[in-house]
């Protein structure tokens, strides 16, 4: 199956899209590139959790019906159901920091299980959806600390709060699908994206934020896992991935199911590496420091077997995580130098569709 067949911009134009989690980065991220498909766009969400943020610094504020609202409301929820009437549901809002879902375990287990229920109740009693898609995250399996990949029929079992509310979360998205949806007329999958860097993060607690707020400030960057392995990849891997998926399952529901989506091999590297990466991308004299921590358990090996994705649809990564990091650099140079940030990430947007 070719991925070429299904990356056409002319299937979002004039489709009437739900976001969930839209003023967060990876939201911010996915509406620009939907406003640029010609999406009829509604977002649902908190306001943007820092400040400066990326939903601001991206121009789509007035280019979507932006709603404000906790994923735990159900009423306000299906109001905003109500209002956009989508035909295609992306679900992106949660909780997304491990050492926040030590601090407040309950609140993340209320967003990112009661929130997936409240979405997939909204689909089951509202009709129009098509094509569900509730993204997850790689940190949903059983970690055994394992060399090989992980696979999508692999045990789900998140150890921390945060990953292990989103094991929860496949789980209610599996129940709903057999339970409610087994007719065939909403396809509903999950995607498990491994971590994502890029442009406008201003998060805490992630290593790229960091490493940019540390080189601004001409400070070190203090690294609290430096040995910790991930699957790093710019943002727009996984977006555009999650919009193949909505796509492919909207026509073909047999298309629906579980899908990871993350690097290849070569970029599962660690925390040290990436950063000793950034420094050389960023250059400015930044330097960085390693220093182990006694914080709460993380994985320390975490790697995706994607070979589901590449054989059924036809997908592949683009950029390495060399240049994934040297497209962070440059889009945050731009907004410190004080650039037209809609416009750069349209550049940027642009210069990986064209990337094959």
């Amino acid at each position: 199956m070719s991925e070429s067949k299904y990356s056409k911009d002319a299937f979002y134009n004039g489709k009437r899209v739900l976001i969930t989690g839209h003023t967060g980065f990876k939201g911010s991220w996915l509406c620009r590139i939907l406003i640029n498909q010609g999406a009829i766009i509604t977002g649902y969400s908190l306001k943007a959790p820092t400040t400066p943020n990326l939903f601001e610094l991206s121009g789509v504020a007035g280019k979507i019906t932006s709603v404000i609202g906790d994923i735990r409301d159900y009423d306000s929820l299906a109001k905003c159901f109500e209002l956009a009437k989508p035909e295609i549901v992306f679900h992106l809002a949660a909780q997304p920091i491990v050492l926040e879902s030590y601090n407040n375990p309950r609140y993340t287990y209320e967003t990112n299980i009661m929130g997936t229920v409240n979405i997939l109740e909204c689909i089951r009693t509202q009709g129009g959806v098509k094509s569900f898609l509730n993204v997850t995250t790689d940190k949903v399996y059983h970690n055994k600390e394992c060399m090989q990949g992980y696979c999508e029929n692999d045990e789900l079992n998140g150890f921390d709060p945060y990953s292990n509310s989103k094991s929860c979360s496949e789980l209610v998205t599996s129940s709903y699908r057999q339970s409610f949806f087994s007719s065939g007329d909403v396809a509903i999958s999950t995607a498990r994206a491994g971590n994502v860097i890029g442009g406008g993060d201003f998060a805490a607690d992630r290593i790229i934020p960091d490493c940019v707020r540390a080189a601004v400030k001409r400070e070190p960057l203090f690294l609290r896992n430096p040995d910790s392995v991930r699957p790093f990849q710019h943002v727009l891997e996984p977006l555009f991935a999650y919009l193949l998926i909505a796509q492919i399952q909207f026509d073909n529901i047999n298309l629906a199911g579980c899908y990871n989506v993350g690097p290849g091999d070569k970029d599962c590297i660690c925390t040290r590496r990436l950063s000793e990466i950034f420094a050389q991308k960023w250059g400015e004299g930044f330097v960085v420091e390693y220093k182990k921590t006694n914080g709460p358990h993380e994985a320390n090996f975490l790697k995706l077997d994607c070979s589901k994705i590449k054989h059924v649809l036809g997908w592949k990564p683009r950029w390495d995580v060399s240049k994934a990091i040297e497209e962070t650099v440059e889009w945050s140079k731009a907004y410190y130098s004080g650039g037209n940030m809609p416009e750069f990430m349209d550049k940027q947007i642009e210069e990986f569709q064209k990337c094959q």
